[in-house]
């Protein structure tokens, strides 16, 4: 019998000797309802009661000195002091119950509690906790609730002071926002109260134990083999890319990717917030930026980063995400030899990100004309990429997009491959990322990097190729 049903049974029954109820019952028929979730809450309590007295004993009986990253050790020294605690205060479990108390309390004290098995599950791209109570995933593009709880806002904060600790990060009232990054990379944001008014609220979007390789990217379809074969050529040819895109749909992952075409002898510097990248190349320096510290000091932002790889002798710049000043350092980094460098940032279309990137330079402080600082971009910039999240949740490459140049004091575009969506069909999208028939006008460098793409990619033949 589970231990919530020996609870439940303790529930006060009827005086000895009241007669049964006649029938019809005279009592409301949700009565009986409304007693069971009376006595749910208590058996909970209970619960809840048992699991932080075992567990606060075994914090308090463990070596301080014991090195928890020896992990299976600890749980076999946390199993044989769990199991000697239980029969000294005589407590009675049934075999699943004992499991699972005794791994969620392995949880709490070697992991990070509720969230541990949502962690393990692969299915599982995001974590939201909207308060200690409210805990949300995705699952395949799709947002559902599950049935993880916290104790209680303490308790939430306790996991939240745990990831940032060991990185140096701090979270408190004068404070109330970080960024963080899981030990597997997992990117990680909180926000806590006065901010926050649920209660302290957590984000965590999961790292891929095995990171997601262009193949995969086709066999889902989100892109076509001919645009992969086009960015490979771009990439190679050390073509100046940005990946647009809104808020999870998967930029980041597009941008690790793309840095897999690089070539193996190019050094290459990467920047980011939360570093996520995973290039496999030899010749990489990886740089993250660092939030200021209690007094307000020591702040090192994106844009000192970018300044400072400029001094590093980088072939390549890949900034994880532009979102300020940084911008006019990266166009900048573009147009004075560093080609082949990319980046990602907000946007929903690609005419969006053109207008995005003026506003970001504006943001450096520098008074410059519009007119100046399209002509930056479209120097800079040869090709935006735009990612997208379809009605189904999944996530597709709906444009490349070529930057041709200025006509007066418009920046010109053209796109090369287009989403089309033919229907929807047993809640899918349906359609195809096609060539629109125009050749970029960078083709020779392509060809100059001696890669040969026939005219058939871009869904033309040779003799009717546009410019």
């Amino acid at each position: 019998m589970s231990l919530l049903r020996r609870i439940e049974k303790k529930a006060p029954a009827a005086a000895p000797g009241t007669p049964a109820p006649a029938a019809p019952p005279q009592a409301p028929p949700d009565e009986s309802e409304m007693q069971r979730r009376a006595v749910a809450p208590r058996a909970r309590d209970a619960y809840l009661d048992l699991k932080t007295r075992v567990q606060n004993r075994l914090i308090a009986e463990m070596d301080p000195s014991m090195d928890v990253t020896r992990t299976n050790e600890v749980r076999q020294t946390i199993r044989s002091m769990y199991e000697a605690i239980l029969q000294e205060e005589s407590i009675v479990l049934g075999r699943k119950e004992r499991e699972a108390l005794f791994e969620q309390i392995v949880a709490e004290i070697l992991g990070l509690g509720p969230l541990e098995p949502l962690l393990a599950d692969e299915s599982i791209t995001e974590i939201m906790c909207n308060g200690p109570k409210k805990v949300f995933v995705e699952r395949k593009g799709k947002l559902q609730r599950v049935n993880i709880a916290f104790e209680s806002d303490e308790h939430l904060m306790r996991i939240i002071e745990r990831i940032v600790a060991p990185l140096g990060r701090r979270i408190d009232e004068s404070s109330p926002t970080v960024d963080a990054r899981l030990k597997d990379g997992s990117r990680v944001n909180a926000v806590i109260p006065p901010i926050a008014l649920n209660g302290p609220t957590l984000t965590i979007r999961k790292f891929f134990k095995k990171p997601l390789t262009i193949e995969d990217l086709i066999r889902y379809g989100s892109v076509t083999e001919e645009s992969v074969e086009f960015m490979r050529a771009c990439v190679v040819a050390a073509v100046n890319v940005v990946v647009s895109g809104g808020t999870g749909t998967g930029k980041t992952t597009f941008l690790n990717i793309l840095s897999s075409f690089i070539p193996a002898n190019d050094r290459i510097i990467t920047i980011e917030n939360a570093a996520e990248l995973q290039l496999r190349q030899e010749h990489v320096v990886t740089l993250e930026s660092r939030p200021p510290n209690v007094e307000g000091k020591g702040e090192i932002s994106i844009r000192d980063l970018v300044i400072n790889a400029l001094r590093m002798r980088p072939d390549r710049i890949v900034v994880g995400e532009c979102r300020g000043g940084e911008t006019l350092d990266m166009l900048q980094a573009m147009n004075t030899g560093h080609e082949g460098s990319m980046t990602t940032l907000h946007a929903n279309d690609p005419r969006d990100a053109l207008s995005r990137i003026e506003t970001m330079v504006l943001m450096a402080g520098m008074e410059l004309p519009h007119k100046a600082i399209r002509e930056q971009v479209a120097s800079a910039i040869d090709v935006i990429v735009q990612l997208s999240r379809m009605r189904d949740g999944s996530r597709r490459v709906t444009a490349i997009t070529e930057i041709q140049g200025m006509e007066g004091d418009v920046i010109t575009t053209a796109d090369l491959f287009k989403f089309e969506q033919t229907g929807f069909e047993n809640g899918k999208v349906i359609g195809l990322l096609r060539p629109t028939g125009i050749r970029p006008k960078f083709m020779d460098r392509i060809e100059e990097a001696g890669i040969h793409l026939p005219a058939s990619i871009f869904g033309v033949t040779s003799q009717r190729m546009r410019f």
